[in-house]
């Protein structure tokens, strides 16, 4: 196992993403907020948006491909992952007694001699460690959806985003098609803000086409005027 470190810095995820434009992928180790899988060691295989998802980081972990944030991963020192064959020396062989030869002695009694008994090899069986579980997989719903109508110099606009995509620049709708999408929307004030703005535009243009007409009369009674006198 690995130590595991604080998480990728942004200089760390541009590195990786450079990295994986160059056809490598870098290994990482796991965080402690990655869960019961943290110092094990993964290699990124894709850097995903990040402003869809704050898991953005897909790390290949045996044979899943899954996505974490920054912070359940980190920069793996050199030499991680690899594999260390431990060489274990074999046990020296106990040295065997030398046989005493027999005394030629008449009133010696004969001593037994022990029976030296074969030293027990115990099978030591290592237990495999069990499978720690893999970080559960969110499910990613669909980017969220925005429709702006906005009022601004006299003009009604409509745009649509979805997530940080836009589907549609701000374009020009009439005012009658503005009230009648907030009619729809029927939230208490918003209709009564709009009517009050067109009524204000109405106003503002009868005035103008008041202004208009009084003028125009003055142009042709003018051009009356020179008719007559030519």
């Amino acid at each position: 196992m690995v130590a595991a470190g604080q998480g990728l810095s942004t200089d760390e995820v541009q590195s990786i993403r450079e990295a994986l434009a160059a056809g490598r992928k870098p290994k990482v180790v796991f965080t402690s907020s990655a869960g019961q899988i943290a110092g094990q060691v993964g290699q990124v295989v894709e850097l995903t948006d990040p402003s869809v998802s704050d898991e953005f980081v897909v790390v290949r972990f045996g044979r899943d491909e899954l996505p974490f944030s920054p912070a359940d991963v980190a920069v793996a020192p050199r030499g991680a992952g690899r594999r260390v064959v431990e060489v274990k020396a074999e046990p020296e062989p106990e040295p065997v007694p030398p046989v005493a030869e027999p005394e030629f002695v008449l009133d010696t009694p004969r001593v037994p001699v022990a029976r030296r008994e074969e030293p027990k090899v115990e099978q030591q069986v290592e237990a495999k460690p069990a499978r720690r579980p893999v970080k559960a997989v969110k499910a990613k719903g669909p980017a969220g959806l925005t429709v702006t109508l906005a009022y601004a110099d006299g003009e009604w606009t409509v745009a649509a985003q979805q997530g940080a995509k836009s589907l549609a620049k701000p374009y020009v709708v009439k005012p009658a098609e503005a009230l009648r999408m907030v009619v729809l929307v029927d939230v208490p004030g918003v209709q009564e803000a709009v009517e009050q703005i067109l009524a204000a535009e109405r106003a503002e243009a009868e005035q103008q086409a008041g202004r208009l007409r009084a003028e125009l009369a003055e142009i042709e009674a003018r051009l009356a005027e020179l008719r007559e006198a030519g």
